[in-house]
């Protein structure tokens, strides 16, 4: 099954070797493929308002994402799931007909209306808002995780 990862803006400093990482190791499990689309509204345009930006970025993701591919949202204002349902959902998804799955990451004002429209999941990953790198880590930890709950490898350690 295919992983797509299509996120706005690219990770550097302190974040880069975490998401390096995740990625190396999330796509043990999952066909995995990280996209980077450009931030902002275009170059060149500092003036532009969060919701030209966002628009802007949201043409971006949604030209990146292939229409067979269901696509999940990432909004604080989504489904909050544990990893374990959250690996449910990919396993059980695996099982489907369609090929695979995208995963949307914002950039600093988050997802547009077109692809929160287009999205047929809303994920939260926290109630708190997180910068897009550190987001980006976070899903691609837990695409990690979700992997080694699917086949019951030692990484994810939870209390009943």
């Amino acid at each position: 099954m295919i992983v797509l990862v299509v996120a706005v803006g690219s990770v550097r400093g302190l974040h880069e070797a975490a998401a390096r990482e995740y990625v190396v190791r999330a796509a043990r499990y999952w066909k995995l493929e990280l996209l980077e689309v450009e931030a902002g509204a275009h170059q060149g345009s500092a003036s532009a308002s969060p919701e030209q930006v966002r628009d802007a970025e949201g043409k971006r993701i949604l030209a990146r994402v292939p229409s067979d591919l269901e696509l999940v949202a990432l909004t604080r204002r989504g489904t909050s799931w544990t990893s374990r349902e959250f690996a449910s959902y990919l396993g059980q998804f695996a099982l489907r007909s369609r090929r695979g799955v995208a995963i949307a990451v914002g950039g600093a004002f988050g997802l547009s209306q077109d692809v929160l429209t287009r999205a047929s999941q809303r994920l939260a990953l926290s109630a708190l808002t997180l910068p897009h790198e550190m987001a980006r880590i976070v899903v691609l930890e837990q695409l990690y995780r979700a992997g080694t709950i699917l086949r019951g490898e030692p990484y994810h350690k939870e209390s009943q």
